[in-house]
Parts: structure tokens; C-alpha cells; sequence
């Protein structure tokens, strides 16, 4: 599946057979839903950065805080006995846990992409 960019917001692109035409949804968003549809990848390109433009319009008007995907915080669980060994590895090369598990987390992705 491909994805479109822009301003920061990530969306989805699908096809449908039904209905024989190019569709998405903007990712990651937990408050607000940027539906786009059409016919050739212009199209749908065209109308994914409309979406978004007026969905930022619509915040600033009303004076909202735009709803932005994947903040950059997540937290998560694991095993106390992890988490231990996390920290004995953080303080011996000196860098906080939040950077072990960063660094542990973007060389498992350089493996997997």
C-alpha cells in the first residue's frame, strides 16, 4: 500500500473495485477523520492536501489545537525484569533509558525496512 505525505499528516491509498475509484484516510489521528477520494493519483493527491488544508483552516478558525498523528510520546509495558537490565545498559554507557530504547527501536526498523 502506498501512503501520501503532506504538512506533517501521513494518508492512507486504497482502491475500490466496487466502486472504481482511488480512496483514503488520513493515519493516526484520534480525534478528527480526513476522509479523500479520486479518480487518478492527481486527483486523489489533490484532494488529500485540500482535506488537510481545510481540516487546519477549521482549527484555526474555531481556535483549536489541530489533531496531529503520532506524537512522538508512547508508552508501553513490559517486564519489570527488562526494564532492569534497560537501566544496568543506561547507566553503564551513560544515556538515559528514553535513548537506549529509541536507538533499540530505529535498528530493528532499519532491519525490517
Amino acid at each position: 500500500m502506498g501512503y501520501l505525505n503532506y504538512k506533517g499528516y501521513k494518508g492512507s491509498v486504497e482502491y475500490s473495485e466496487t466502486d472504481n475509484c482511488l480512496f483514503g484516510s488520513v493515519l493516526g489521528m484520534k480525534k478528527s477523520c480526513i476522509l479523500y477520494e479520486g479518480n487518478t493519483i492527481d486527483e486523489l493527491k489533490a484532494d488529500f492536501e485540500a482535506g488537510v488544508d481545510s481540516y487546519l483552516e477549521h482549527c484555526e478558525r474555531k481556535g483549536m489545537k489541530p489533531d496531529k498523528p503520532h506524537s512522538g510520546t508512547l508508552n508501553i509495558r513490559i517486564p519489570s525484569e527488562i526494564h532492569g537490565k534497560i537501566a544496568m545498559i543506561s547507566e553503564k554507557t551513560g544515556i538515559s533509558i528514553n535513548a537506549f530504547i529509541r536507538d533499540s527501536i530505529e535498528k530493528r526498523l532499519e532491519q525490517v525496512y
